[in-house]
């Protein structure tokens, strides 16, 4: 068995244990969040698991909470019932860091008969960062990016094909000792288990396998785009926009899909705001598992693996960004110009990320990353911290126009 690996979410589960009498680790199956509450539980209950569970919940529902604090009950979601009584428990014991819970699924907001202000700290996970998984030499952080220090690394290199094969494997905890073409199988396997059982059993409701597959293939040929209802309903063939938004707001609650807003931000131009979302995997490995593409079918459409990319640099910076409080949005206007990702942090310190995987791009994306700045209202919005290209290879440094280069492989929180 792999060894535990420190997580950013260590230090955000103690911190937040300590300001609040519960914590929610919520996230998709698979992406740790179990072996991370246990780092600091002193005892543990699984809701999923337990073969007594539905008698005690039945019979006295509170005997589940007792035990060592703080205390961990692990896929809260299956009994949603538990959360009033931890809410009262909370309230009654006057303490903080009584209990963790986690879960790989929202239930329906009727579930949540009761608010937990006051008493709930929530903490979002995914699978692991390049640089948790091992595979960034952390030389930048972020954090100094966002306060406008100078940038530098040793140079980074990897060839194209290994760079497939970490998309392939992604940031699953279980995957860290699997090559390419396991972790492909894992993650047919993942989709799989979605389309199958995990979509009716979040939604109540008998879906068709097949359906709930072809929205998952649509939506991992569109990955990094704004694909609307409309186009992927023709491209599934899925009759309605009604049942595509209802389809995919069960994957939201299962926390498979994210969508990355668009920034609402001041023009100076009469230019309008694009307001389409972007939709991204928690991980760019479900998409090339649901449409089972090896490392050599990625190196056969470069094109495809820039999109690919594109929604790692999006999952590793809103890793990054949230032990921060930040928030990750794209920019379009109506003259289509894009930005692939605005960090924005708590204090309205914003900076512009584009994301080229090939040497020769980074030129034309400086340009347009210092275009973006000339229209934003500077005014209203301050000016950027770091304007910055985000590549696959090379060194980081700071080019003579005042633009970034980071090669993903040296960057952390």
């Amino acid at each position: 068995m792999a060894s535990y690996l420190k997580r950013f979410a260590d230090t955000t589960l103690k911190d937040r244990l300590r300001l609040s009498g519960a914590v929610l680790i919520q996230g998709a199956k698979g992406c740790g969040k179990t072996e991370t509450a246990l780092q600091a539980a002193k005892s543990s209950i699984r809701l999923d698991v337990d073969e007594d569970i539905s008698m005690r919940m039945e019979m006295n529902p509170r005997s589940v909470l007792e035990g060592p604090v703080p205390r961990l009950i692990d896929e809260w979601q299956e009994h949603p019932q538990i959360w009033n009584y931890v809410r009262r428990e909370v309230d009654d014991r006057k303490k903080k860091g009584q209990f963790i819970l986690t879960g790989s699924a929202n239930p329906e907001e009727r579930a949540r008969l009761h608010s937990g202000a006051g008493r709930f700290s929530i903490i979002k996970m995914r699978p692991m960062s390049l640089f948790e998984r091992g595979w960034s030499t952390g030389e930048v952080s972020l954090s100094n990016v966002m306060k406008g220090r100078p940038v530098k690394s040793e140079p980074a290199q990897f060839d194209l094909k290994t760079l497939a094969e970490r998309l392939t494997i992604g940031g699953w905890p279980s995957l860290l000792n699997s090559n390419s073409r396991e972790a492909l199988r894992f993650m047919q396997d993942y989709a799989a288990l979605i389309a199958e059982v995990d979509i009716n059993r979040v939604s109540g409701k008998k879906r068709e396998p097949q359906k709930v597959m072809r929205l998952l293939q649509s939506l991992s040929r569109n990955i990094s785009t704004e694909a609307s209802l409309s186009s992927l309903s023709k491209d599934t063939g899925i009759s309605t926009d009604e049942t595509i938004a209802e389809y995919l707001d069960i994957l939201e609650r299962l926390m498979v899909v994210e969508q990355l807003p668009a920034w609402n931000t001041h023009i100076r131009s009469a230019d309008t705001l694009r307001k389409a979302p972007k939709r991204h995997f928690v991980d760019p490995s479900f998409a090339i598992g649901t449409l089972a593409l090896s490392t050599d079918k990625l190196l056969s459409d470069l094109n495809y693996f820039g999109f690919l990319f594109e929604s790692l640099v999006i999952r590793d910076l809103r890793i990054y960004a949230d032990l921060h409080d930040g928030k990750i949005y794209h920019y379009r206007d109506s003259r289509n110009m894009e930005i692939d990702a605005i960090v924005e942090y708590p204090d309205n310190t914003w900076a512009a990320f584009e994301v080229k995987m090939g040497f020769s791009a980074q030129d034309e994306a400086a340009a347009n990353l210092l275009r973006f700045t000339d229209k934003i209202d500077q005014k209203k919005m301050g000016k950027p911290a770091a304007l910055t290209v985000i590549s696959a290879n090379g060194f980081a440094c700071r080019r003579k126009d005042g633009v970034n280069v980071i090669p993903l492989q040296v960057l952390t929180a």
